[in-house]
């Protein structure tokens, strides 16, 4: 079997566009959760959110091709370019290859949605943008992205909830692992800032009056979040042979279903997958040392998270923890693509991001959670982790480059 490394990322998130905004960010924990934009933030009970605030259609598209394209699929699309440059390959080389493209979104075209509904339901117009279909359509993306790179291979979307990127990484990582393909670009991307979408997260009653901060004594939910973030994998030995810089190796991939709850989450669900992901890896538990948890700052999914890496790695005294959606939100389908691009660059940089708004521990979660400030360390191993509702968890485990 082939082994699998990551070669190239592209990011787009509420830190900024591109991986050094994000990593930058990330280095020295600064949130960018503000103030809700683009929505009326007086109708909700939240008035935050993680959201690119200096994106503009129009740097990146033609007018014509802007009114074909929601705003989560051109995320997808900048992103999966930047991965491209970033890897060194020419798009060339990947139509001459078999070529997947694996991507993950939870709500699709949410913005295009919306606005055929207020055009429907409160301005009384019979018809909708004729584009309403392909613009909402959850493999916008994937088939964005095929179109805009020339890539025939194959492309799909997988939309799991808050594990959809994972799984698409996942699938991508093992067709090339077991020789289905040779290059993967796979990821994710989401923008659910829309209003009704927004007041559906509302009654809910998951999202933070004010910020996002995991693991804490005092966390009061998530933050949405809006992004994407695109990887390149290939075969390490091409890579190698090329030259390529590789950021890690993709060892593990980890899946399973709680059987459970729609929304509530299960810690032996999350523990299963985990478990998975190890068995995958062929490595013991004990030589992962960092993880970048599910994280979401709310008061269900922290303590069941807790619970399921003690499960797993027991006290785990050397082991750290911490949760990036503190600094980018929780961007929901893409929230594993921006997590894996986050886990990629903590071992390429000797740097564990921390989680950031910590006030201060929580019993229930007795985790060493990075609190506020980026940690130095060189780690071998480490695992990212996406549970979503539905009961569906999706975990990676990386290795640093060797």
């Amino acid at each position: 079997m082939q082994r699998v490394v990551v070669t190239g990322l592209g990011v787009v998130a509420s830190p900024g566009i591109g991986v050094p905004a994000f990593w930058e960010a990330l280095a020295v924990g600064r949130s960018a959760i503000g103030p809700l934009i683009g929505v009326d933030a007086g109708h909700f009970r939240f008035p935050n959110a993680a959201q690119v605030r200096d994106y503009h259609a129009l740097d990146h598209f033609s007018e014509k091709q802007t009114d074909h394209i929601d705003r989560f699929a051109q995320f997808g699309v900048v992103a999966a370019r930047e991965a491209l440059r970033d890897s060194g390959l020419k798009v060339e080389e990947l139509r001459r290859r078999e070529t997947v493209i694996a991507t993950g979104t939870c709500v699709g075209g949410q913005s295009t949605e919306d606005e055929g509904f207020v055009e429907l339901y409160r301005r009384g117009r019979p018809r909708v943008n004729p584009m309403t279909v392909p613009r909402v359509m959850a493999n916008a993306g994937a088939s964005h992205i095929s179109m805009d790179l020339g890539l025939t291979g194959p492309a799909f979307t997988m939309s799991t909830a808050c594990s959809s990127a994972n799984h698409a990484i996942g699938m991508a990582y093992w067709m090339i692992r077991q020789g289905s393909a040779e290059y993967a670009v796979t990821g994710g991307c989401e923008a659910p800032f829309s209003f009704g979408h927004l007041k559906a997260w509302e009654a809910l009653r998951v999202v933070s009056p004010d910020t996002c901060r995991p693991f804490s004594q005092d966390r009061r939910g998530m933050i949405l979040g809006e992004g994407a973030a695109m990887l390149i994998l290939e075969s390490r030995d091409v890579a190698i042979a090329r030259g390529a810089r590789i950021y890690a190796e993709i060892v593990g991939f980890g899946m399973s279903a709680d059987a459970a709850h729609i929304t509530q989450p299960s810690w032996e669900g999350a523990a299963k997958a985990m478990r998975a992901a190890l068995h995958d890896a062929c490595i013991p538990a004990s030589e992962v040392k960092y993880i970048n948890a599910h994280g979401t700052g709310t008061v269900a999914n922290d303590v069941t998270e807790t619970k399921a890496i003690h499960n797993v790695f027991g006290s785990a005294p050397k082991l750290a923890v911490s949760s990036t959606k503190s600094i980018h939100g929780h961007t929901l389908g893409a929230a594993g693509a921006l997590e894996a691009a986050a886990t990629a660059l903590a071992l390429t940089h000797g740097t564990l991001p921390p989680t950031a708004n910590y006030t201060g521990p929580d019993p229930e979660c007795d985790l060493d959670v990075i609190p506020n400030s980026s940690r130095t360390a060189q780690v071998e191993y480490a695992m990212s982790n996406s549970f979503a509702f539905g009961g569906l968890n999706a975990v990676l485990i990386f290795r640093g480059r060797s």
